[in-house]
């Protein structure tokens, strides 16, 4: 009786109040650990942790380029070029690549960004290198979604998409998931994420979205700047 979890949870937070939280959670931990070594029954197998997928390299996202280039039809060309451009340029994914139009990419505070509507509204700085090819998709697409289609409903999309940058048997399959990857690995090495985490010992990213909570908010402007976005001028893309 002593061990069940309901009477465990509730000496952790009606009988330890006069002691520290980290001793509260040893203790918590322990007699957690003192009730499965007692159990009879099997304990729940646990699952493996999702991992981030590998990013691309610098050079392997140049070679989809360059395949975008190749398709055999202007249509082809831009919309191939827009999902590189959208996934490794802005690290969209997803439903979001259905959606956006090309009235949606403009440039702002001096750089070019994608404006993303939907759960998740947000205006996203596209990375430097990605804004020559991404500004001609655009301009293609115009009020169109850039990846083509009728309706942001339209499913299998990426897929096609993705399939016809796949005739390169040096390059390794063209993912969604892959390209944000990309996007966020170059964002984080701008930012030196990497040595601010090792320098405050941080391995947990629960412990960077407590942190983030209590920022302030960025203006525009220096979000360009930081996440590598800045390219001049203003207007319409």
């Amino acid at each position: 009786m002593l061990l069940r979890p309901a009477v465990i949870e509730r000496f952790v937070l009606m009988g330890c109040r006069t002691v520290s939280p980290a001793t509260r959670r040893t203790l918590a931990t322990n007699l957690r650990a003192l009730a499965r070594r007692t159990q009879a029954d099997p304990q729940p197998t646990p699952l493996p942790r999702e991992r981030a997928k590998p990013p691309y390299s610098q050079a392997e996202i140049a070679g989809y380029l360059r395949l975008a280039a190749a398709q055999p039809t202007e249509a082809r060309r831009m919309r191939a070029t827009a999902l590189l451009c959208l996934g490794a340029g802005a690290g969209l994914v997803g439903s979001e690549l259905r959606h956006v139009r090309g009235r949606e990419v403009t440039r702002r505070c001096g750089g070019l960004l994608v404006v993303v509507s939907g759960p998740r509204a947000r205006a996203v700085p596209v990375l430097a290198r990605f804004h020559g090819p991404l500004c001609s998709a655009a301009a293609f697409a115009g009020e169109r979604y850039l990846l083509g289609g009728e309706s942001p409903r339209r499913r299998n999309l990426t897929d096609a998409l993705g399939a016809a940058l796949c005739a390169d048997a040096g390059l390794p399959r063209l993912e969604a998931g892959r390209l944000r990857a990309t996007w966020l690995c170059e964002c984080a090495e701008l930012l030196g994420l990497k040595a601010f985490m090792d320098a405050a010992g941080i391995r947990c990213s629960q412990r960077l979205s407590d942190l983030v909570a209590e920022l302030p908010e960025v203006e525009e402007e220096t979000a360009v700047a930081l996440l590598g976005g800045s390219g001049g001028g203003r207007g319409p893309a």
